[in-house]
């Protein structure tokens, strides 16, 4: 019987050096799986409200400028209503990061957004961009060092419905 206790007690030891092995690697594991996640979810987010802006914008006419909701298309990327009310959807997004290029707004916009013509004969299509740029993504961990990791242009075009 004593040998039995013995050796149970150094297994017992063995399996302490085994977890304090393995737990480093598995929990930088899940670190990163859920730092890839919450950078997913952040990019969903922007791309779901460019769209919703660039939908709003794309039910008015550019050339209206009494009624056209510019401003409410910058609220609604950003805040997800179109008062500017609330936290932005995601954390660092404010509306100077929005940029809206259409038939009557060109400043700073790469492309042509307006008369678009598929055939000469055909009429033209105006379109609609509502681009977020520059978003720096903010780390929830803070265990991996992505170094002011900035998202890439997002976009979405619409025609205009006029």
């Amino acid at each position: 019987m004593r040998r039995q206790r013995r050796s149970s007690r150094k297994m017992q030891g063995a399996v302490a050096v085994e977890f304090a092995l393995l737990a480093l690697p598995l929990i930088t594991l899940l670190l990163g799986i859920a730092e890839f996640g919450h950078a997913f979810y952040e990019y969903n987010t922007i791309v779901k409200s460019v769209r919703d802006a660039t939908r709003l914008l794309s039910a008015y006419d550019p050339t209206d400028t009494t009624d056209y909701p510019m401003a409410q298309a910058k609220c609604l990327a950003v805040y997800g209503t179109t008062d500017c009310s609330g936290a932005p959807l995601v954390q660092g997004l404010n509306v100077s990061q929005v940029m809206v290029c259409d038939q009557v707004n060109t400043s700073g916009c790469s492309g042509q957004y307006k008369n678009v013509q598929t055939n000469p004969a055909a009429e033209t299509i105006n379109l609609v961009q509502v681009t977020v740029t520059g978003y720096p993504y903010a780390q929830i961990t803070g265990f991996f060092n992505l170094g002011g990791l900035v998202f890439g242009d997002i976009t979405c075009v619409m025609r205009q419905v006029l």
